[in-house]
């Protein structure tokens, strides 16, 4: 089959690798027809993940056909359209009875501090991803979710990470009616994060981030107010002079480890690796944030330490939630909402490139060519699906 196949920091290729096969009873295999390019994806593709192998395959957001299914999985059958989460949950553990599915504790063997995720090094369990034309899914009778008819696939595939962790990123922030939220990052995650807002009972909502076309975007999509810390001196100051002076009521960081805007964050974190990323983002949220106000956390950080004003969270009060977003939890909801015309994920998908051109795909999202907000890609096998795909080769 077709595969991505990571050869080293900003090297992906798409090569031929051996077929996945049943290698235990409750195991699916899923023919790929849409498998997308996650904001995270870029910190594996910039050498930033520990224990990311040469040949690991990479996508961990995707949604495809079963094509057989192993002895003991009742739930699936050959044909079933099924979008997959990200996590890869036993749905029995301390855990995942608590529907912490990201935090499943019989999954990842490799750490004590993550659940094991699709595509994602051996960190999170060195299981291959989805960017491919076939891909193993083990405990296939708890994760993989049956797509309804009316939900088209570009949707479903949104339903797998971006979508339920920028709905999670709101739903932590403990927004209540009338609340100004701010939201760190104009990437998927991001954009989603601010729509969510609205749901949960925001009265204002603001973006911040770097890139132009992103801050357009998330205005019109959203809607929200947006900054361009670029073009600001301070951004905590600026947002405090925007909310009469008290700061928000709740801060999203949405960026994670590669966040821009500091040099000391980004020569210690990105270019150094003295600590687990540039925590930039973060910075900001806890300086930005109103005394005894809420943080939620959905930017990916590494399993080391970060260089964030823990005393000012302190002496503020604030109330820090963080986790993997819980994406089965999230699935039926967010359905409804998209049905009731609340939701339109499939909007901020801007390239749909064909697998073989993966290389190429991931500098143009890398390097935020061609206003890239979100890439799909779609392998040879998809089908009808495949006809949607369109080469970014010129």
């Amino acid at each position: 089959m077709l595969a991505t196949n990571f050869r080293g920091p900003y090297r992906i290729r798409v090569s031929q690798k051996p077929d996945p096969v049943i290698e235990h009873p409750g195991d699916a295999i899923v023919r790929v027809i849409r498998a997308c390019i996650c904001g995270s994806d870029l910190h594996l593709y910039h050498g930033l993940v520990p224990d990311l192998r040469v040949g690991h395959t990479f996508g961990h957001e995707f949604i495809g056909i079963v094509e057989e299914v192993g002895s003991a999985v009742e739930t699936l059958k050959p044909g079933d359209r099924v979008l997959v989460p990200f996590n890869i949950f036993c749905g029995s553990c301390f855990f995942c009875q608590r529907e912490l599915y990201g935090n499943c504790h019989n999954t990842n063997p490799e750490a004590t501090a993550v659940g094991g995720f699709y595509g994602y090094s051996h960190t999170t369990g060195g299981y291959d991803g989805g960017q491919a034309e076939f891909v193993r899914v083990p405990m296939a009778d708890v994760g993989p979710y049956k797509v309804p008819d009316d939900i088209v696939d570009d949707d479903a595939v949104l339903l797998t990470d971006a979508l339920p962790t920028g709905y999670q990123a709101s739903e932590m922030a403990d927004i209540h009616e009338g609340d100004t939220v701010v939201v760190f990052g104009a990437g998927p995650v991001g954009i989603f994060a601010a729509r969510s807002s609205w749901l949960f009972g925001a009265g204002r909502v603001i973006v911040v981030d770097h890139i132009d076309y992103r801050l357009d975007f998330v205005r019109r999509y959203a809607p929200a107010e947006v900054v361009n810390f670029r073009e600001v001196s301070d951004v905590a100051l600026h947002i405090k002079k925007m909310t009469d002076w008290l700061g928000a009521d709740a801060c999203i960081d949405a960026v994670g480890c590669e966040a821009s805007g500091s040099l000391t964050q980004t020569l210690t974190g990105r270019w150094t690796m003295l600590q687990a990323g540039a925590a930039t983002a973060l910075f900001w949220a806890i300086n930005s944030v109103r005394k005894a106000g809420n943080i939620s956390i959905v930017g990916v950080y590494g399993p080391t330490f970060n260089a964030v004003p823990i005393g000012n969270a302190l002496n503020k009060g604030l109330t820090m939630r963080m986790n993997q977003a819980s994406v089965k939890r999230h699935v039926p909801h967010l359905i409804e909402h998209i049905r009731q015309g609340h939701l339109n994920p499939k909007e901020i998908i801007t390239h749909r490139v064909p697998l073989e051109e993966a290389s190429d795909a991931y500098h143009i999202f890398s390097s935020k060519y061609d206003n890239c907000i979100k890439t799909v890609l779609i392998p040879p096998r998809a089908g009808s699906a495949r006809a949607l795909a369109r080469s970014v080769i010129h």
